[in-house]
Order: C-alpha cells, then structure tokens, then sequence
C-alpha cells in the first residue's frame, strides 16, 4: 500500500460511530467565523514529504480546525503555534496553515495524529485510538523516520505501543523510567542486529502539545518549543 492508497482508505473510514456523527454534525453546524467555509467534515489524513527522516504525531483533529481544513494541525490555534516554528526549524516552507491549498510543504517531515477524526472535547476513547491505530503503523511503514516526535502524553502511549508490539523491537533496551516529559529522549534498539538501520526509528522526542491548553498558560513556550525543533534536526544528523 502506498500513501495515496492509504490516504483514501482513512478518508473513507467509518468505524466509530459516536465519531462519524459528531464530526459530520459540526461539519453542518459550523462555527459562525466559518459559516463561508464547506467543512472536511471527514477522517484527516496525514501529509508531508514521503521520504521524510521526522514523523510528528499529534492526538486527533480539532473540531473547526482539521475538521473544516483537512489537513493536519490546519486552520486553529495549535497549527498557528506549531507551524511558525517548523518555519523558523527549516522543515515548513511558510509559517502559517489556513488550508489545504496554502502553499505550505514539509522538508524531511510527515504529520500525522493518533485519531483521525475530531473528537467530542478533544478526547478519543480508547477503543476509537484502537481503531485508528492501524492507519499510524502503516505510515511507521511506509516512512521508516529516523525521529519520531510525539506532542503529547496521548501520542507518547499510542507510539510506544505500537513499537512495543513491532517485529524486530526490543522494548527490553528502554529505560525502566520510560514515562512523558517534554524534551525527553529515548533511544529506540531494533532486536535484531541482522535489521538494517534505517528500517527502524532511532529516537523518540516527547513534547508538550501545541494546545492553546498548553501555550496560553506558559506550559509551553516559544523558547521551550524550538528547542524541541532544534533537538530534532541534531538528532536525524547524527
């Protein structure tokens, strides 16, 4: 399967219920700024460069932001802190989202999220998690990254899961004390030396979500968040 299979896949899905509808209802209902807008209305791919060395995993859409764009962390407050700091990284050509046909390209970077569809309160159940995790470890397969950046705590446990239960991971090699924090650091071993290098992530790299949750309350600040950036670019150059 390749990313454009993969994409009309998710775009297509239809398992959770409780997500279809809410998203489909704020689609029609919209919000006021956007009555002009036709909402996504539908499960978010992920985009970026498909030979990208970065993957950057989210928690799941915002209700009028991927939602109405479809395109990730696009068209709300999180993309309007996370992009200009891609920008100033090197890996976003502009500093700024508002849709999908902006202009905007990642270098050596894919976003993704851990759910697909925009949640009622931004909160996914574990079981809808569950069902779009197929869709993110078919994306570890096709991008093969060097770094995994995960913005949050949701991310953190749905990426470790899945590398736990990958073929050729030794989980064993993780520290005892593999908890979130942002700015932490984790080196990741393949079980096998007979793997190739490039067929398994070297890092993950936690960092707080660019929620305005977050940003408005000094959780994460400018300075705090490109230095994440920063750590990411010496990580994929070692």
């Amino acid at each position: 399967m390749d990313f454009e299979a993969l994409d009309q896949e998710i775009i297509a899905c239809r398992k959770c219920p409780r997500l279809v509808a809410w998203r489909e209802e704020v689609a029609q209902a919209k919000r006021k700024a956007y009555q002009d807008w036709e909402y996504w209305g539908r499960p978010v791919p992920g985009f970026g460069d498909h030979t990208a060395r970065v993957l950057v995993v989210g928690l799941a859409p915002g209700a009028h932001g991927s939602n109405r764009t479809g395109r990730q962390f696009t068209g709300d407050a999180s993309g309007k802190f996370l992009y200009p700091a891609l920008y100033r990284a090197g890996f976003a050509s502009q500093p700024d989202s508002t849709d999908r046909d902006d202009g905007l390209k990642l270098h050596d970077m894919y976003i993704t999220a851990s759910g697909r569809c925009a949640p009622p309160s931004n909160k996914p159940t574990s079981e809808e998690l569950d069902n779009c995790q197929p869709f993110l470890e078919r994306e570890l397969e096709l991008l093969k990254p060097k770094v995994i950046v995960v913005l949050g705590r949701i991310a953190f446990e749905r990426v470790l899961k899945i590398l736990s239960h990958s073929q050729g991971f030794d989980s064993t090699l993780l520290p005892r004390s593999t908890s979130f924090s942002h700015g932490a650091v984790f080196p990741l071993h393949p079980s096998s030396s007979s793997l190739p290098p490039s067929s398994f992530p070297s890092y993950l790299l936690c960092s707080y979500h660019p929620s305005q949750q977050n940003t408005l309350t000094g959780k994460l600040t400018v300075k705090m968040f490109d230095e994440i950036w920063k750590k990411t670019k010496e990580l994929i150059n070692e």
